[in-house]
């Protein structure tokens, strides 16, 4: 069976940074930081006070009102980006080319606020009060289910959970079928909204969150004074499609995914392998499947957290794949501006991904202050770089050792 070549023909997004792809990106182009002390739980006494939020998103701009009062804030960001995605791809859905046009839309932790919300209900006011959409608020794939029934895409729908790598995760996968034939368009990426109560807690308890108060600082990978991630929601969706499909139609033509790595760490539930053997597995599959050679790369889109040990292995499976070569690369975390959208995370930094090689623009990592021996590539450092860019790799490495890279490539025909 021949492989088809996969292309990405329209994105969207819902930021910190932006409610769209392109005031996102034109925010991490300038070092722009979305985000912002977050007051929303201050008589919880949270030890974090930031947090990437998005603002001023009104679900009405996208979407009935009333539909969107039965989802939950993750898919009411998915179904945001998915149309603008669809709407930038010039994309038209049809009772023709439905059953081929699939949605593969990721989320970590599904509706956490919705959760939370009905529980209180409950413990109050009993069953009877609880509303009727609740389980279909809450479970994660319901913004792959809420975008398909909004856009009437028949075809696959599915989403991968699989913590903060889940939206890589789905474009992977959302390219495997493609690939294989069995959609000609997939509309994917990743959602989520975490900013709750319980969210803060668990995550506070774990101690896995900056607690540096001011805003604009707090966001620092591969700094030696990190003190741990920033917790954000958003959403960020792609549209892929068959070479042949967007050719057929005359779609505008962005980039190429031409690489698919997923990986186990088989060792702990929150914590890397050590010196990132999961990722560096991840990044060689990717490569393999894409015939290309480690010193061909330009450029990596870091998972690149803000936290010690994230940080210091990822350095460490770059460096196991890459060699010397590991040491001419641009790698960069955009968590410094956005913070760590979770499950949304790999699809947001797919689109930056796919922006650098359209602009050859490499997106700096903000915060760069003092230098860490166990973090010593170069990390564009506080400030975008111009530089000619035709091969990209993207991160995303989740709890319980799930570990994505992929692949993408300058579209030249």
């Amino acid at each position: 069976m021949t492989k088809k070549r996969v292309v990405i023909t329209g994105y969207g997004a819902v930021t910190p940074l932006g409610n769209t792809a392109e005031d996102t990106w034109e925010g991490i182009k300038n070092g722009k930081s979305g985000i912002n002390t977050f007051t929303r739980y201050e008589d919880a006494n949270f030890p974090a006070k930031v947090a990437g939020e998005v603002k001023d998103f009104d679900p009405g701009n996208y979407m009935d009102p009333k539909a969107a009062r039965k989802m939950d804030r993750f898919t009411q960001f998915a179904v945001a980006g998915a149309k603008m995605a669809v709407e930038h791809a010039g994309l038209e859905i049809t009772e023709e080319n439905a059953p081929r046009v699939g949605v593969w839309i990721g989320s970590g932790i599904g509706g956490m606020e919705t959760y939370e919300k009905q529980f209180r209900l409950y413990e109050k006011r009993g069953y009877r009060r609880v509303s009727p959409f609740f389980v279909p608020m809450l479970i994660p794939d319901m913004a792959a289910g809420q975008v398909s029934i909004e856009l009437g895409a028949k075809g696959v729908n599915s989403c991968s959970v699989t913590a903060c790598a889940s939206g890589a995760n789905s474009i992977g996968d959302a390219y495997r079928t493609i690939e294989r034939g069995d959609a000609d368009v997939m509309i994917t990426g990743g959602a989520e909204a975490p900013l709750t109560e319980m969210s803060f807690a668990g995550f506070s308890s774990a101690r896995a969150l900056s607690t540096n108060e001011d805003p604009l600082k707090a966001s620092r990978p591969f700094d030696k004074n990190r003190d741990g991630f920033v917790m954000a929601e958003g959403a960020g969706i792609l549209i892929l499609e068959s070479l042949e499909n967007a050719q057929a139609r005359g779609a505008e033509i962005y980039g190429e995914i031409i690489g698919y790595g997923a990986t186990g760490d088989a060792y702990h539930v929150t914590a890397p392998a050590p010196n990132g053997e999961g990722a560096s597995r991840a990044m060689k599959q990717a490569l393999e499947q894409a015939d290309v050679q480690p010193e061909e790369i330009d450029y990596i889109n870091a998972h690149g957290t803000s936290t010690e040990y994230n940080d210091h292995y990822e350095t460490e499976a770059i460096k196991t794949v890459f060699g010397d070569h590991a040491y001419k690369l641009a790698v960069s975390s955009t968590k410094s501006m956005t913070g760590h959208l979770l499950g949304a995370a790999g699809g947001i930094e797919a689109i930056f991904s796919v922006r650098a090689l359209q602009e050859n623009i490499l997106p700096p990592t903000m915060n760069y202050e003092t230098p860490d021996e166990n973090c010593d590539l170069d990390v564009v450092p506080n400030e975008a770089r111009s530089q000619e860019t035709n091969l990209v790799i993207s991160n995303s490495l989740g709890f319980g050792g799930h570990n994505v890279s992929l692949l993408f490539r300058k579209y030249t025909g």
